[in-house]
Parts: C-alpha cells; sequence; structure tokens
C-alpha cells in the first residue's frame, strides 16, 4: 500500500496558470462529474508542465507544501466529494 497521497489538482475556475508545491501529482481537468481521466503527472527537473488534456499550465512553487495550490480552490480531495 501507498505511504504517500498523490495530490490531485483541478481547473475548474479556468485560471492560465496554477502555482503548486507538488511534482507529482495527478490532475483531473474539473470538478467531478466534468473530470477528465485522472493524468499522472511528474515534473522531473522542470519547475513547470501541461497537462496533455486540458491544457492547464502547473508551475512548481517551493513555498507551497506538496497539497497546497494558489488559487487554493484548485485542490481536490476525495474524500471531499
Amino acid at each position: 500500500m501507498a505511504d504517500n497521497i498523490i495530490p490531485h489538482f483541478h481547473n475548474t475556475g479556468g485560471y492560465s496558470s496554477i502555482r503548486i508545491g507538488a511534482r507529482e501529482f495527478q490532475c483531473i481537468g474539473a470538478l467531478p462529474p466534468f473530470d477528465h481521466p485522472h493524468v499522472f503527472l511528474d515534473l522531473g527537473d522542470e519547475d513547470e508542465i501541461v497537462c496533455p488534456y486540458c491544457s492547464t499550465h502547473y508551475k512548481y512553487d517551493a513555498g507551497l507544501t506538496a497539497g497546497q495550490a494558489e488559487p487554493v480552490d484548485s485542490v481536490w480531495r476525495a474524500d471531499a466529494a
């Protein structure tokens, strides 16, 4: 069983970019039931990545913790659904 929870982010708000504190995460596109397949993205050594499904532009921000995002309403938690 996994020791870590992979953060999930969405762009229901239609933001031009989202700052995140995780280098590995899943993009779900929009809030369910309008989400796309949950895509695992890995920044590797880069500080930016674009989701291949919804074209959301994510930017790594070392000032945020792994489960945080700016804007804050871009964080999705399965237990909150």
